[in-house]
């Protein structure tokens, strides 16, 4: 080469991480932006759609050892609707004002479970007399659970807990709030896979393929594709169930699979409106309530992360820690309500339509109040109602797959926040992610095999108390994460940046970001009322 210097090498283009982002981008309509009318009509009837999974599922499983028969179930099932269409109004106007539906809470079936089973009850032989005296003592627990959620709530106490909350303690809570309900997607896909699988392969192709391979002027495919599938493979189990695919099945597959077994379109009425304490005077055992204080104390810390995931979804930024005191306070008194109706559950905020704001690109406040006046509206209308609530569980199962998933890895998208180079941050995360999933792995098992958890004395309402909350995944995985951030540490400059915390510092205070003020604010101008934000 002339002048016989060396050739400079090729000049190389330069790689850049993705910007890390205080509000998700992408998201269509956000909370304070609603869309159209007819749109956010049919947006909230979706909701109300999958929140029904959960208000069947736990009514199904809870009232048949309760002693109920089909018109108990329906009227439990409608009664919890209601409740929930009157929780979500009164969080998405005074608790968090996030779009997040308040239904029933899987953490409370355990302890209800122990209720049902308690000995005073079973020497009762009309089962309609055990299935109001089982409801009753479950309505006392609850009323006292319900104090542990509203006094940490409104008093600060858990808004304090928060402030300590960084992006990596809060990737296990959230993640495992997702990928911790695994149990219930494909499992029950599999009870009847030619019904939930179906449902799977088209909410893929609806929401993923089509909006890329057929365009229209406004999203069509995505945006609606739950009604678009259910529609059409519950038309497709009629059909099975019409031409007799199950007329010699075993029970447990007819029960799964066919259209006309829920039982509760007979059992529901015409019209019913629930009212307080419409099973009789709520009945109080101390052991019982300490239990349920438990349960309540664990689907609150759950919650937690849920609301956050919402949060992401709806395109805001994180919630101050005094407004997620407020939702937790007010969540309190949807399970206050939940226990003076007779719901036989508390409250917890969904996380399959978290997730349905994940799959629509839809956060808007609005859709989600509309979806609660769906809830009130078909449950005073108890027999159109029960036909929606009677679509095949493994419908709802395929569902699952899709929505928890999204939960999951929201969770997971907090360690854009997080130095990942970090020794400290890989062990913190992995630890309590496998903590998270290991330990509850292990009380299940042993549950499974023995009958009983692996505390096991005299007395049922301690064994609840210690079992209950090494059952769940999120308390477990946050419980070693929240410890390990807080001590290995600490007080090092580097390792703050390390777990993400400085990215939070302008949203502990509800008044340093005014993004906060604008999702956030308590409308009627109520907020002189609350000191605290």
């Amino acid at each position: 080469m002339a002048g016989g210097g060396a050739a400079p090498p090729p000049k190389q283009e330069e790689l850049q991480p993705h910007p890390v982002k205080d509000q998700l981008p992408s998201v269509f309509f956000c909370i304070t932006s609603p869309p159209p009318w007819p749109e956010a009509i049919i947006l909230g009837f979706q909701h109300y759609i999958v929140m029904l999974g959960t208000s069947v599922i736990i009514p199904s499983a809870l009232v048949p050892q309760m002693g109920g028969g089909n018109e108990e179930k329906a009227r439990v099932i409608q009664t919890l609707l209601f409740v929930a269409g009157i929780n979500t109004l009164c969080q998405s106007f005074f608790g968090t004002r996030l779009p997040a539906v308040m239904g029933g809470s899987y953490t409370v079936v355990a302890p209800t479970i122990s209720i049902i089973m308690a000995g005073r009850y079973s020497n009762e032989t009309d089962p309609h007399q055990k299935f109001l005296r089982t409801m009753r003592g479950t309505q006392g627990a609850l009323i006292i659970a319900s104090t542990i959620q509203i006094i940490l709530g409104f008093s600060g106490l858990w808004r304090n807990v928060v402030r300590f909350l960084s992006p990596l303690s809060a990737v296990p809570l959230i993640s495992l709030a997702g990928f911790g309900l695994y149990e219930l997607g494909f499992p029950g896909v599999a009870k009847c896979v030619e019904i939930g699988l179906p449902e799977i392969i088209l909410m893929l192709i609806f929401s993923q393929y089509l909006p890329h391979a057929i365009h229209v002027a406004k999203p069509v495919f995505d945006r609606f594709s739950v009604i678009f599938t259910i529609a059409i493979v519950w038309l497709y189990a009629y059909i099975l169930t019409a031409s007799g695919a199950y007329k010699n099945a075993r029970t447990k597959t007819q029960v799964h699979c066919r259209v006309d077994r829920s039982g509760l379109i007979s059992g529901a009425p015409w019209i019913n409106v629930p009212y307080p304490f419409q099973w009789g005077a709520p009945t109080f055992d101390a052991g019982e309530c300490f239990a349920m204080m438990m349960a309540s104390f664990i689907a609150l810390v759950e919650s937690t992360g849920t609301f956050i995931a919402v949060s992401r979804y709806a395109s805001a930024t994180m919630i101050p820690p005094s407004v997620l005191g407020r939702g937790i306070g007010w969540q309190g008194i949807g399970t206050l309500l939940g226990a003076f109706f007779g719901t036989a559950n508390g409250t917890a905020v969904s996380v399959e339509n978290a997730g349905l704001l994940a799959l629509t690109h839809v956060g808007s406040r609005r859709v989600v109040q509309i979806s609660a006046g769906f809830m009130i509206f078909f449950s005073i209308l108890g027999k159109f109602g029960a036909i929606f609530a009677s679509i095949p569980l493994p419908i709802f199962a395929a569902l699952y797959c899709i929505f928890f998933a999204y939960i999951g890895a929201c969770g997971l998208s907090f360690l854009q926040f997080c130095n990942l180079n970090s020794f400290r941050t890989k062990f913190i995360l992995g630890f309590s992610l496998f903590m998270g999933l290991s330990v509850p792995q292990y009380f299940n098992e042993y549950t499974s095999v023995a009958g009983y958890g692996p505390v096991h004395t005299g007395a049922r309402w301690f064994n609840d108390m210690i079992n209950v909350p090494f059952s769940s995944k999120p308390f477990v995985a946050v419980l070693v994460a929240f410890f390990l951030d807080n001590t290995i540490q600490r007080r090092d400059t580097a390792v703050r940046r390390d777990r993400g915390y400085h990215w939070w510092d302008k949203f502990r205070s509800f008044k340093t970001d005014s993004r906060s003020e604008e999702f956030y604010s308590l409308p009627f101008n109520l907020n002189k009322f609350f000191p605290s934000v």
